[in-house]
């Protein structure tokens, strides 16, 4: 069994690394307001991030049940229309969507 010392120590080094880990962007983030590189990430992020779930999800639903795969597209359809339609908001244009979804699956 480790000592108590060395236990405290572990754990104020975790402590330190995870306080410097967490306050560093904030810190940096200041300067890098004006960035176009951290612009663009802002606009482009959340699409990417969006669409890697998207992909994944579909790719999980047409592998496992190739019936629900043309609901899946429907849904996706309805998604991007409901994200363009409504000012881009993202919870719901995916709830839109995921509601056709559910609703299709089960209704038919």
């Amino acid at each position: 069994m480790p000592s108590t010392s060395y236990l405290v120590a572990v754990l104020a080094i975790v402590f330190g690394i995870t306080l410097a880990l967490r306050a560093v962007p904030f810190a940096v983030l200041g300067r890098l307001r004006e960035s176009d590189v951290v612009r663009r990430l802002a606009m482009w992020m959340p699409v990417g991030i969006l669409a890697v779930l998207a992909v994944t999800a579909l790719h999980g639903t047409i592998t496992t049940d190739p019936h629900g795969a043309g609901y899946a597209l429907l849904a996706v359809a309805v998604t991007i229309g409901a994200h363009l339609a409504f000012g881009r908001r993202t919870v719901l244009s995916v709830g839109a969507g995921t509601a056709v979804y559910v609703v299709l699956l089960n209704a038919l």
